[in-house]
Order: C-alpha cells, then structure tokens, then sequence
C-alpha cells in the first residue's frame, strides 16, 4: 500500500519522468520540457528527491552500466501505484475546481450579476 499524502510537483514529474528508465541529468531535461520550462529542477533537489524516492522504494536503480557513471532509474509497482493514486487525486481536484467554477458562474454573489463570471 502507497503513502496516501499528496505529492509534491517535484516527486511527481520524478516519478512521470520514470516510466521510461532515465538518468538523473535526462530526468531534469524531462521534467524541464513537460512542464515547458515552468519546473527547473537543481541537482541537489533532484537527488535528494531520488534518494528520499529509493528509501520508499518507488523507483529503483535500472540494469546500469558498470562502465558508465551515469545511474539510470526507473519506477517500481509501488511507485506506479502511488502515481496512479495521485493522479486520481489530481484529476477529483480539477474536477470539484472545475464544478465550483460552474456553480459561481450561476449563482448570485455581491457585486456579480447572475450569469456574469467571476473576475479577479
């Protein structure tokens, strides 16, 4: 059974990032481009996440090259499953967001007239 706290974006994009067996400066690369630039990850965060991720036993080290320096890494089931599981956080969230957004929109609020979306 996974941990049933919410991730942190950081884990997350880590954990995306590993379904296909990346080394950590390819994980950086990747999480870089999936967000198109918003998420930067540094080196110390990305590795002390890896660390704290391994711990967990979400990811685990990849059939690595004892020649290479560089260490790939790749989720486990269990980290599969904790993703699966946020996800489906995420997705009840946008949900409820998405549906409390529609209800304001029909709803009367001070200084709104009914029907007018709401403004920031």
């Amino acid at each position: 059974m996974n941990e049933r706290g919410a991730l942190t974006e950081g884990v997350y994009m880590i954990l995306v990032s590993l379904l296909t067996p990346r080394h950590g400066y390819a994980v950086m690369q990747n999480v870089e481009a999936l967000t198109n630039g918003r998420v930067v990850m540094g080196a110390g965060t990305l590795y002390g996440a890896i660390n704290n991720l391994l711990e967990k036993k979400w990811i685990v080290s990849a059939g690595n090259n004892p020649e290479s320096r560089k260490k790939e890494y790749v989720i486990t089931p269990k980290g599969m499953e904790t993703l699966q599981y946020e996800i489906l956080r995420l997705g009840e969230l946008l949900q409820i967001g998405m549906e409390g957004m529609k209800n304001s929109a029909n709803s009367e609020m001070p200084g709104k007239k009914q029907g007018e979306a709401y403004e920031n």
